[in-house]
């Protein structure tokens, strides 16, 4: 083996809202490339994080929940998970410890079937369930198999994790190196800053706010010893503006608080954040809008 080769996998994370695709995401490449939040579909675009274990990289690609789209931007956001389970080595199906398969857990293995994926199938959360339970969504699952694996794991505690990967490394094959040793994501620090701010807003908001915002970075300017970043939050009503600056600007200034200390984690240096909100009304289903808020229409 050279040393530009290296075990190759790429796995779509597939799942319902809230299954804890980006935190097992995150979890397995030892870093935030994706944003968590409780509230359901977060992820909106494919992310791309990477895991490098000695002569292996694995490359997981985190896709929004599968959902009933209710607008332009969610009919976006589920044709991703289904173009992405056709172009990867194999789907990573993430589900919850319940004893019963949901629609949106028929459809994905019937689409990761149909393309003829090894499936692996997690189930997360096990730090929530007794054994007994536990083996009680596995038999609900064994009529839809057969599976690659089948591995209980909590993302949140990493445990699992370690028999997922070895799981995952046997589908692995031998290819030139997809990403340099050290990268942990694809994404650029634009739009790892963008998300960083919508997910402390997510985890700030109202339940009829967090859906309807969009962040875009504006500038990026390096000092010697500072960052200058201007981000503005897109909102769709006038009422959530209000919401998200809040009374004297209160629950502005905490985000912007928030976010600044992530991205400073981030970025290894100082920064200066600039947060700016702006009103496109009904923007998620104005195709000019989501194609200029950065998703694929």
């Amino acid at each position: 083996m050279n040393e530009k080769e290296k075990l190759t996998g790429v796995f779509c994370v597939i799942g319902r809202p809230n299954a804890g695709k980006s935190t097992l995401t995150n979890a397995l490449c030892g870093a935030k490339v994706a944003i968590v939040s409780d509230k359901p579909q977060t992820t909106r675009t494919r992310i791309t994080g990477v895991r490098n274990q000695g002569d292996s990289q694995m490359i997981f690609i985190d896709t929004p929940g599968l959902h009933r789209p209710k607008n332009r931007l969610g009919e976006a956001m589920v044709r991703h998970i289904y173009e992405t389970v056709e172009g990867v080595d194999a789907a990573v199906l993430v589900v919850e410890p319940v004893a019963r398969v949901g629609v949106p857990e028929e459809l994905l293995l019937k689409k990761a079937k149909e393309t003829g994926l090894p499936l692996v199938l997690v189930i997360n959360k096990i730090d929530q369930v007794k054994k007994e339970g536990l083996l009680a969504v596995i038999a609900a699952y064994q009529p839809y198999g057969p599976f690659h694996a089948v591995v209980p794991v909590s993302a949140k505690t990493e445990e699992g994790l370690g028999e997922l990967a070895d799981e995952l490394r046997k589908l692995c094959f031998l290819s030139p190196q997809l990403f340099p040793d050290g990268m942990r994501t694809d994404q650029p620090e634009q739009a790892l800053i963008a998300e960083l701010i919508r997910e402390k807003l997510l985890r700030a908001l109202s339940e009829e706010v967090p859906h309807g915002i969009a962040v875009v970075v504006e500038k990026l300017e390096e000092r010697e010893k500072i960052i200058d970043i201007s981000a503005v939050i897109v909102c769709e009503r006038s009422s959530h503006k209000g919401i998200i600056i809040g009374r004297q600007g209160a629950m502005l200034k905490k985000t912007g608080g928030e976010a600044r200390a992530d991205i400073e984690a981030l970025l290894q240096k100082k920064v200066f954040l600039e947060l700016w909100v702006k009103v496109k009304e009904d923007w998620r289903n104005r195709p000019e809008q989501v194609r200029s808020l950065g998703f694929d229409e």
